[in-house]
Parts: structure tokens; sequence; C-alpha cells
């Protein structure tokens, strides 16, 4: 028995650091399961598994703002920082989780980022995106509740906190149903943290291969930023191959 970081180094001819960081952004699997503890003993036999991570397309760019498709396990801050070696004034005016892809924006001169933090704090941005839900969804869902946030060592979580915690508002319409999964659309009122894992999860759909809130394993969690208005501009970011994987897509969705 070894440490799992230890074997994968080894099969890709890498540093244990390296190994060590593949693991940490949830890229490496074993026998369909992702490894999640780099430390894990596992048999020095085992044959790992890696998500190759796309470089983020650009959707639109001129000289106030950049929108990107982001693709799974790609970090947003570093994307923007990646991005701000080019041109210092480069910043994040939204971020999307790890495992989450879709548009992405960032601003190019403060004064256009003042007015869309504007925005954004005002809630006056539409925000759309899909996700594969476990379960059957069957009608229209709306949930209004409140979500309060805490940093841990493992990242930020939320949870439903009627008492203290600050309003969110989620609509989730089924597209899509096949097996005992549904593909939903769902646009968000605000843009709490984890606010649709939360929410949708709470409701008894939580999103597919979501492990923190829904329990559920996959290769990554299936939710996408599709389409985000913001000051009279409108990005959209086509769905990605592995959503077409799991349902007969429209080609709407797709270009």
């Amino acid at each position: 028995m070894l440490q799992a970081y230890k074997i994968l180094a080894k099969q890709e001819g890498i540093s244990n650091n390296e190994a060590k960081a593949l693991i940490d952004a949830g890229v490496v699997s074993a026998k369909g399961e992702k490894i999640v503890i780099a430390r894990a003993l596992m048999s020095e036999k085992t044959e790992f598994k890696l998500i190759r991570i796309e470089k983020p397309k650009i959707i639109y760019e001129d000289n106030n703002i950049i929108a990107l498709n982001k693709p799974a396990f790609a970090v947003s801050e570093k994307i923007a920082e990646n991005l701000a070696k080019s041109d210092k004034n480069i910043t994040l005016l939204n971020r999307l989780d790890k495992e989450t892809s879709g548009v992405l924006l960032l601003a190019k001169n403060e004064e256009f980022r003042a007015k869309a933090v504007t925005q954004f704090k005002a809630c006056r941005v539409k925000k759309t995106y899909y996700a594969i839900l476990v379960g059957i969804l069957a009608e229209d869902l709306d949930i209004d509740l409140p979500l309060s946030t805490i940093k841990t060592k493992s990242g930020a979580f939320s949870k439903i906190d009627l008492k203290n915690g600050k309003t969110a508002i989620t609509h989730a319409q089924p597209l899509l149903c096949e097996g005992k999964k549904t593909l939903a659309k769902i646009e968000i009122e605000t843009g709490r943290t984890h606010q649709i894992r939360v929410h949708l999860a709470h409701a008894g759909y939580g999103v597919y291969g979501d492990s923190k809130y829904a329990k559920s394993t996959a290769k990554r969690v299936f939710l996408h930023s599709y389409e985000t208005e913001i000051l009279g501009l409108r990005f959209r970011a086509a769905l990605t191959k592995d959503f077409g994987a799991i349902f007969e897509l429209p080609s709407e969705l797709t270009h």
C-alpha cells in the first residue's frame, strides 16, 4: 500500500507536489471513483485516470469586459491571475465554483468594474444556469429561502438559515427526464455562495455529482452557467459535451 499521490506521481512521471495538486483539483479517479484524499493508502497497482482541463474560450471581448466559457475544474481566480499578467487592470466580476462551467466575466478597467459591481449588488444581473438533477422534477420549482455561509478549511459551506441568512431566490424548470435524472433550467435572482446546489438539495433534487450537498458522485458537479445579462450585454456559453453524454440536448443549447 502507498499514498495515492505517490502512486500518481510515478504513473504520470511528475513530482509529488504536482500529483497532490491534481488530486486536490478533483481531476483524478480510479475504478470510477474520484480520488479526494491525496494521502489515502491504495494498492501500488492502482491505475488512475485524469480529466484533462480545457483552456477557457473567449466568448466576447471589448475595451471594458472579457466574457469566457470556463471549463469544469478550472479555477476562476487562477484564470484572472493569468490574464492579469498581460493586463494588470483585469479583475473578476463573478466567480464560478471549480467544477461549474460556463460564463465567467472579467472587467478590463475600474470604471466598468464599479458599474458592474453595482448591478450585481442590486440583483440586476440576469443569470441562467442548466443543471442535471438527481430525481424526477415534475413541475416548476420556486425556492425563496435565506442562506448563510461559513468558511472552513475545506472551503465554503452554505446552509438554509431562516434566522440570520441572506435572501436567496432560485427558480427551476424541468426540461428533460432520463432514468432518474432531470435536466433543468435554473434562474437565480440572487447570487449567494453555492445557492443553486443548497436550494436544490434542500428541495430533494440535488445537483448530480455534488458530493458536498447532495451526496451524489460523478466525475463533476453538473452545473453550467449558460447565460448572463448585465448592463445591456448578454453572454451565452454552450453546454459542455459531458451534459450531452447524459441527455440528448436541443441543438440551441450546444451552439
